[in-house]
C-alpha cells in the first residue's frame, strides 16, 4: 500500500503557497488548511514545489557500458536532481534500434522505480548513419518510442534524414538531431577560435552545428514533420531556429545546463572535466543562449547527462571521452545562471524543465502540473541553499561534473515519483525504501 504525505505550505511555481496532499499516487488535495489523518506532513515553508522535472537527454549506457552508468544508477542521479522522467538515448550496446532492445530499456526503468524510463530509439541502424532503424516496431512496441536520434552522431546524410522526418510524421514521432557536421569537426577538441589557436587544440567551428540545423529546418518545412535539435551551443545556431521558427516550421530545441553556464575558458587547465560535444563557446554563445531561453526560441533545458569512467576523464585532453554527468546539478545550475537574475521565474523552471519536454517526447501525466488530479510527480525545492557543489552530491555512477568545487544554489530536498518518495531531506532513499514509500 502506497504512503500518503501532505506537504504543507509549499510555495507554487506562480508564488502561491498552498498545502498539497497526496494519496494513491495522485495530487487529491491542494489549498490552504489542508488535513489528512492518516498522511505523513512533510513541512514545506520556505520550499518551492515544482512538477517533477522530465530530462529529455540522458544517458544512462545500460545496456552494455554498466561500468559507465545502468538504468538503476542513472535514475537514482535523476531523483537526486528533482528529475521523475527521462528520455535514455540509444548509444547503447546492443544499441536501441530494434523492439526488444527499447523494451528491455523500459522494463528496467520499471523495475527501477526511481523514475519514468522513456527509451529513445535510434534514427539509423547501429548508429551508422546507412539505413533506417526499425522505427515503426519502437514505435508500436510496449515502449511506444516517439523520440529517434543518432545522438552521439549526426544523421549527416540529406536523403537518410528527409526518409527518417517522412516516416515519424505517420505517427506524431519527432527526430532529435545531434547536429554536426562530420567533415568539419574531424579530430576537434574545442570551440573553434582565438583560444583554440593559444592552446594548439584543433578547433570544432560554429558553422559545424549551424550548417545542419539550416538543412534540417527547411527539410522538415518540405516534409512537414517535427524537427528536435539537441544540446544548441551557438548563437548562430539561435538564429537560424529564431528564423525557422518565425516561418512556422515546427522545430524545437534544446540547451544544456552546462552551455548556459560555463565557457571555452574553463579549458585553459586542460582538465577533461570540461571536455564535452559540442564543446564549451564563448561567453558571447552563452548570453545568446540564455535570451533564446528566456523568450522561447529554445524551448527547454536537457541535461545531456553522459557518466563516464574515471580513467576515461583522468588522461591527456586529446584522449579524454567527451561528456559531463548533469542531472544532479540542473535545478541549481539554471537557478544560478537565469532565476537568479529574474530573467525566469518559478512558473518559467516548470515549463523549461517539467512541461514542455514531456509535451516534446510525448510523455503523457505531466500536462496538468501540480493539478488536483494530477500524478503525484512533485520536486520540493530549498531556494535559499547553497553548496559547494562536490562528490556527495553525486548519486549516479559518474563522478565526471564540471561543477565539482563551484558555489551552486539551491537544493532538492524531496522528490516524489508517482506519489513514491525517491528522496527524503536531500538524501537518494535506497530501493527498497521507495517500494514502500
Amino acid at each position: 500500500m502506497m504512503s500518503s504525505y501532505l506537504i504543507e505550505g509549499a510555495t507554487l511555481p506562480g508564488g502561491e503557497r498552498a498545502d498539497l496532499l497526496i494519496e494513491d499516487g495522485v495530487i487529491v488535495e491542494s489549498g490552504t488548511n489542508v488535513s489528512a489523518t492518516d498522511a505523513e506532513v512533510i513541512d514545506a515553508d520556505g520550499l518551492i514545489a515544482l512538477p517533477g522535472l522530465v530530462d529529455l537527454h540522458t544517458h544512462l549506457r545500460e545496456p552494455g557500458y554498466e561500468q559507465s552508468e545502468t538504468v538503476l544508477t542513472g535514475t537514482r542521479a535523476a531523483a537526486a536532481g528533482g528529475y521523475t522522467a527521462v528520455f535514455a538515448m540509444a548509444n547503447t550496446s546492443p544499441v536501441s534500434d530494434t523492439a526488444g532492445v527499447v523494451e528491455q530499456v523500459l522494463s528496467l526503468g520499471e523495475a527501477a522505480g526511481f523514475a519514468t524510463v522513456r527509451p529513445i530509439g535510434a534514427v539509423t541502424v547501429g548508429l551508422k548513419g546507412e539505413r533506417l532503424a526499425e522505427l515503426g516496431a519502437m514505435a508500436r512496441s510496449r515502449a511506444r518510442v516517439r523520440v529517434f536520434s543518432d545522438d552521439g552522431f549526426c544523421v549527416a546524410d540529406p536523403l537518410l534524414m528527409r526518409r527518417a522526418l517522412e516516416y515519424v510524421k505517420a505517427f506524431g514521432g519527432v527526430i532529435a538531431q545531434h547536429a554536426q557536421e562530420p567533415r568539419l569537426t574531424q579530430g576537434a577538441q574545442m570551440n573553434e577560435g582565438a583560444l583554440s589557436g593559444e592552446l594548439g587544440l584543433a578547433g570544432w567551428p560554429a558553422v559545424a552545428e549551424e550548417s545542419v540545423i539550416a538543412r534540417d529546418v527547411l527539410l522538415a518545412e518540405h516534409v512537414g514533420s517535427r524537427l528536435h535539435v539537441c544540446h544548441v551551443s551557438t548563437a548562430g545556431s539561435v538564429e537560424v531556429i529564431r528564423w525557422a521558427k518565425s516561418r512556422g516550421i515546427d522545430v524545437t530545441a534544446e540547451v544544456t545546463p552546462h552551455h548556459l553556464l560555463l565557457t571555452e575558458d574553463l579549458v585553459r587547465g586542460y582538465d577533461a572535466r570540461y571536455k564535452v560535444n559540442p564543446p564549451l563557446r564563448t561567453r558571447d554563445d552563452v548570453e545568446a543562449l540564455r535570451a533564446a531561453l528566456v523568450d522561447g526560441t529554445i524551448d527547454i533545458v536537457a541535461t545531456d547527462h553522459a557518466p563516464h569512467p574515471v580513467e576515461a576523464k583522468d588522461t591527456e585532453w586529446d584522449a579524454a571521452a567527451n561528456g559531463m554527468v548533469g542531472l544532479e546539478s540542473a535545478l541549481s545550475v539554471v537557478h544560478a545562471a537565469l532565476v537568479a537574475d529574474g530573467r525566469l521565474d518559478w512558473a518559467d523552471v516548470a515549463r523549461v524543465m517539467s512541461a514542455k519536454p514531456a509535451e516534446i517526447g510525448a510523455l503523457a501525466g505531466y500536462s496538468d502540473g501540480l493539478a488536483v488530479g494530477a500524478a503525484a510527480n512533485v520536486t520540493l525545492y530549498d531556494p535559499e541553499a547553497s553548496r559547494s557543489f562536490s562528490t556527495a552530491d553525486l548519486a549516479g555512477k559518474g563522478v565526471n561534473s564540471p561543477y565539482l568545487g563551484l558555489e551552486l544554489p539551491g537544493r532538492v530536498l524531496h522528490t516524489f515519483h508517482n506519489g513514491r518518495r525517491t528522496v527524503a531531506d536531500g538524501a537518494v532513499l535506497d530501493s527498497a525504501e521507495v517500494a514502500n514509500a
